[in-house]
């Protein structure tokens, strides 16, 4: 992290937040994700973490694809259930999308998972898109897009925490 600068660059470069952090709830939030968090903001580096930074009573996916645009990183945590949510593969998506459209910098952190079946789709990687496959009806696009943005973030460089 130490890419990362103060705060106030944020702000004259035109991001308002250093980091996003994509994750999914159940798998990191309580351990890794506090932890990681916590850290980051008493660095002060201004970070988006959904449950701190979204007021209640708005409609979330807007607020999040909208935080994503104003990083200048995202740090993705990928755990094992992290293609159970497609909220999860929504973010992924638009991250990629603003890696390449804005050079926003991903920072992939494979979390108890191997970085080969996040890239390749397999174990519950590929259980979990088959199932999002079912319940859209066997509509591929979305499918394919959530795919192919696995992939290109599990080819950047990243942690590997499986055995940490």
């Amino acid at each position: 992290m130490a890419l990362i600068s103060s705060t106030s660059s944020s702000f004259t470069r035109g991001w308002k937040y250093d980091v996003f952090l994509s994750y999914r709830g159940e798998d990191t939030r309580y351990n890794f994700t506090d932890h990681l968090y916590n850290t980051l903001m008493q660095k002060g580096i201004y970070t988006f973490k959904d449950d701190e930074k979204l007021d209640r009573g708005t409609i979330i996916m807007p607020e999040l694809l909208k935080a994503i645009e104003e990083s200048r990183f995202a740090v993705v945590i990928l755990s094992r259930d992290y293609t159970s949510s497609r909220w999860c593969l929504i973010e992924l998506t638009k991250i990629v999308e603003c890696m390449e459209k804005r050079g926003l910098v991903i920072l992939p952190v494979f979390y108890h998972v191997d970085p080969s079946d996040v890239r390749n789709q397999r174990g519950s990687f590929a259980k979990h898109l088959s199932k999002h496959e079912e319940r859209l009806n066997n509509n591929i696009g979305n499918v394919q897009m959530w795919k192919a943005a696995l992939t290109k973030v599990a080819n950047l460089a990243g942690w590997d925490l499986k055995n940490k």
